[in-house]
């Protein structure tokens, strides 16, 4: 044993001996596996801390650590990043408490929310519709009057709304001017130039009080399709129990308004989704230039997107212009004029003017706007407390609609500023089991007292041709009446799925904020997917077999999936980052390699006479071999050692700092406004293993052609 320690140090010091004397391949053989052991660890540190902050943005913000779906589905589950138009075709899970009492039989499973993902259109407000039904409103109202005082009241009020009709009509009225300059005069209705020209003359409102409703009819009918400013928006939801998601997902937090109380209906705004789509579109310009300069850094000079959105500001002022009458066209008139110091007296110009900002008024213009002109105007299409109409097509192709009451607006903490964590809204899981086209209790309800009214009754299908035409069938078969097994909510048929939508609008608007659906409809209901939440989240492969293999045993098709899966091309982008990682370490090592090997080629062919004099001197191949194999390690082990200790100085400084995140696809990535690395052990030793291995590889063929040098070819080489 001390003979071979001995040997073995002699080797040592011949290697070392060697690699100082041959510097250039040492540094040029060291340099390739230093960047390799860098790339690795700071690669793989870089991307294990993406995966680990995108994960809590997918996990926290809808899709749990794991989705359950049935599998008999046509298609995959995917609650996020989903490639096709419409939604998946996915098989229903009948009875959502028998989904739950099953999965919460695996230890791992912590708590299981309900689930069901689509979209459906909604249009906006339009703006002189809302204004016509506040006149008609006050019209109507002026009749029932009961005193003098409320009709003085009442008679103000109608000149207020009269104002502010009048005023859209003014701006009609421009519109047509304009358009008369751009336009040839035959692209423009002649009628509906008329009936704007009548609609702005003095006569036309001196009348208006002799017959109000003749006025608004014609209103209604020749000016509001004139002036249609209402937004076709698409909205993306989960259907859930509020309560349960806010539990599982903590992150989640009110921003405006209240929770959708427990056992009504309802709806809560991402709040991404109603500053994007629902805020005065000039108020939201303002609001994407200012976060562009303040917090990306950026100018308007400089800055072509920012450029576009100051001049569609500057042209796209009818959308204020039309919630102005006209005390508030006058206030607005002397507002503007003192900011801008201009005595213009048409208030669209000096909105154009005021919208007109750069990087050193654009502070000033977007203080003076919400201070001073916001207060005044309709900032969102839809306000908290509003009853939202809801439409969407139904699995068996109905349309389909319900009313839910706005009570609010959220946002997932850390995720503010993310449009994929933004992208969904929640509505109670009873009204998006309507839209989706299944029977609720409410629905069912309804349609027993129709039945009960119309004096209706069930029969067996053979016998319908006989009760439809007045015949007895024979034997009195047709006396026992079909029963129709249906229970508070659907998994029932598409017969009773489609009746139940032909009968849905009897619930007026002003209702739905009262409406309560029966305790215990959401749990006995259908769902398409349930969000699982775990106690031990590295064991997410474990309780995912553990899920199927319980849920086999209780009759319940399910198909669960990690997080990953189920956030679709989104959950593959960390799977794709490291295949292009491993990829490029791969072909840096295969290079290294090459380029080892061949170094350590001509090293050998240059030696020649040392290690024939070595083997001369009564040194074994196996001491050749060992010499060689033990100067590569030690290249390895240094120069890897260097590059995975400056690899982890590196991850570690800029873990300090943060990468900081340039959009909103980054703020979701990096799961808030900065992504904080940090250094793994795994990837340390990880990147020492395959320089070591690749350092050993690289050196056989040098070593075994050492071994075949012979004392002769030594003395052949010195002649």
């Amino acid at each position: 044993m001390r003979a071979w320690l001995s040997t073995l140090g002699v080797v040592a010091q011949i290697a070392f001996r060697n690699l100082f004397a041959s510097r250039l391949k040492t540094f040029i053989v060291g340099g390739i596996i230093f960047f390799g052991a860098l790339l690795v660890v700071a690669g793989n540190s870089l991307l294990d801390s993406l995966d680990s902050s995108m994960s809590r943005s997918v996990i926290g913000s809808v899709a749990g650590h794991i989705q359950v779906y049935n599998a008999k589905s046509k298609d995959p589950l995917e609650v996020m990043g989903r490639m096709m138009m419409g939604d998946p075709d996915l098989a229903q899970l009948d009875e959502f408490s028998r989904v739950r009492e099953t999965l919460l039989k695996v230890p791992n499973v912590k708590s299981v929310v309900p689930m069901g993902i689509s979209g459906a259109l909604v249009t906006s407000g339009n703006t002189i519709d809302l204004a016509l039904e506040k006149l008609r409103k006050a019209v109507n109202d002026r009749r029932k009057a009961k005193d003098d005082g409320e009709s003085a009241r009442l008679d103000r009020k109608i000149a207020d709304e009269k104002g502010h009709v009048r005023q859209i009509v003014l701006v009609l009225q421009g519109d047509l001017k304009n358009a008369k300059t751009m336009l040839d005069a035959r692209a423009i209705d002649k009628d509906d130039v008329e009936a704007v020209t009548r609609a702005a003359s003095e006569a036309f409102w001196t009348d208006f009080d002799k017959d109000p409703f003749a006025a608004l009819e014609f209103l209604e009918n020749r000016i509001a399709n004139q002036a249609a400013d209402a937004d076709l928006l698409f909205l993306n939801y989960v259907g859930t129990d509020p309560q349960a998601f806010a539990k599982s997902f903590d992150r989640m937090k009110i921003v405006e308004g209240t929770m959708i109380p427990p056992g009504k209906r309802g709806f809560l705004f991402a709040k991404h989704v109603y500053e994007e789509q629902l805020k005065l579109k000039a108020a939201r310009r303002l609001d994407q230039i200012k976060e562009g300069i303040e917090a990306r850094g950026e100018t308007i000079a400089k800055n072509l997107e920012l450029q576009r959105l100051v001049r569609e500001n500057t042209s796209q002022v009818r959308e204020i212009l039309l919630q102005l009458d006209a005390t508030k066209t006058a206030d607005f008139r002397a507002k503007l004029q003192r900011e801008l110091g201009s005595k213009e007296a048409d208030v669209a110009k000096l909105l154009a003017t005021f919208f007109q900002t750069d990087d050193q008024n654009l502070r000033a213009r977007h203080e003076f706007f919400y201070r001073e002109l916001a207060p005044s105007l309709e900032m969102y299409r839809v306000r908290v407390g509003d009853v939202l109409t809801i439409k969407a097509f139904t699995r068996s192709g109905y349309v389909q609609s319900v009313n839910v009451p706005v009570y609010g607006t959220f946002q997932f903490q850390g995720l503010e500023k993310s449009t994929l964590a933004g992208a969904l809204n929640l509505m109670d899981l009873v009204s998006f089991r309507e839209l989706y086209g299944f029977l609720s209790g409410e629905k069912l309800a309804e349609i027993k007292q129709l039945q009960a009214a119309a004096g209706a009754r069930d029969v067996k299908r053979e016998n319908a041709e006989a009760e439809l035409f007045g015949t007895k069938p024979a034997g009195g078969a047709g006396d026992e009446p079909r029963r129709i097994e249906a229970t508070a909510t659907p998994g029932v048929g598409p017969a009773m799925r489609d009746l139940g939508e032909s009968v849905g609008g009897k619930l007026q608007r002003d209702e739905a904020r009262s409406r309560v659906f029966p305790a215990g409809e959401v749990e006995t209901g259908v769902v398409l997917n349930a969000a699982v939440i775990l106690h031990d989240p590295k064991k997410i492969d474990a309780t995912i077999k553990a899920i199927e293999t319980q849920s086999a045993n209780d009759g319940i098709p399910l198909k669960a999936i990690s997080w990953q899966k189920a956030a679709g091309i989104i959950g593959q982008f960390i799977m794709l980052a490291r295949l292009v990682l491993y990829i490029a370490i791969l072909i840096i090592f295969m290079i290294a390699l090459v380029i080892i090997n061949n170094a350590l080629v001509m090293a050998t062919l240059e030696r020649v006479r040392e290690i024939g004099t070595l083997r001369a001197i009564g040194a074994q191949r196996r001491f050749i071999l060992a010499m060689l194999v033990i100067e590569s390690l030690v290249v390895g082990l240094i120069f890897g050692g260097l590059g995975a200790g400056i690899g982890a100085l590196v991850v570690t400084l800029v873990g300090k700092v943060g990468i900081p995140a340039t959009s909103d696809i980054w703020f979701f990535f990096f799961s808030g406004p900065r992504l904080h690395p940090f250094i793994g052990t795994t990837n340390v030793i990880a990147a020492f293993i395959i320089v070591m291995l690749v350092s050993a590889f690289s050196s056989f063929y040098p070593a075994w052609l050492a071994m075949r040098v012979t004392p002769r070819q030594a003395m052949q080489e010195d002649e």
